[in-house]
């Protein structure tokens, strides 16, 4: 064998190494973030022991108020307000708001837009282009008037990718204010 050639073998070993340790360690943020979320949720629900949880596929949804009627249906429509926040292990506060279309939310973090639009947000639950993953799975089985938290972490929100001011494998909480469904 050539010198080149096991310079080429390296070079590949090396890659396949770093890539490795790269995905381990993207891993390992994704699991400290998921056991944040769960504590989250146990210290939620010691505080009301008869607060409603719902895990769907990495997303969990914490029911703050309970809503009337069916659930959202895959391929259903919903109508509804949110905050979306950068989540560090507790409650949404006002300094790790990314998006809302509340304008007393926007209000009270300081918000100050040249073009707000507060209007409900209403969009088909199977649209996957308008809702990253984690929100999709949280939204589903919602109820019209349900108030709740959707908590996940960065494996199903942006993933590696910066969004404005959320940084890439963020975790991410959502509080959302559901109007109405629709089938």
């Amino acid at each position: 064998m050539g010198k080149s050639f096991v310079y080429v073998i390296m070079a590949a070993v090396a890659v396949c190494c770093i890539s490795s340790c790269k995905e381990q360690s993207l891993e390992t943020t994704y699991s400290s973030q998921e056991d944040r979320i769960d504590s989250f949720i146990e210290s939620l629900l010691n505080q009301d022991p008869d607060m409603t949880v719902v895990h769907n596929g990495g997303s969990n949804r914490i029911v703050l108020q309970e809503g009337s009627g069916e659930g959202l249906a895959a391929g259903g429509t919903v109508s509804f307000h949110y905050a979306g926040y950068i989540f560090t292990g507790s409650a949404p506060s006002p300094g790790n708001l990314f998006a809302t279309n509340r304008e007393d939310t926007a209000n009270e973090s300081g918000w100050t837009l040249t073009d707000p639009d507060y209007s409900i947000l209403k969009l088909k639950l199977d649209d996957d282009s308008k809702l990253v993953e984690g929100l999709r799975k949280g939204l589903l089985g919602v109820k019209a008037g349900e108030i709740c938290y959707i908590v996940f972490s960065g494996k199903y929100g942006f993933g590696d990718e910066i969004i404005g001011s959320i940084p890439a494998n963020s975790a991410l909480i959502y509080q959302i204010w559901v109007e109405s469904l629709t089938d």
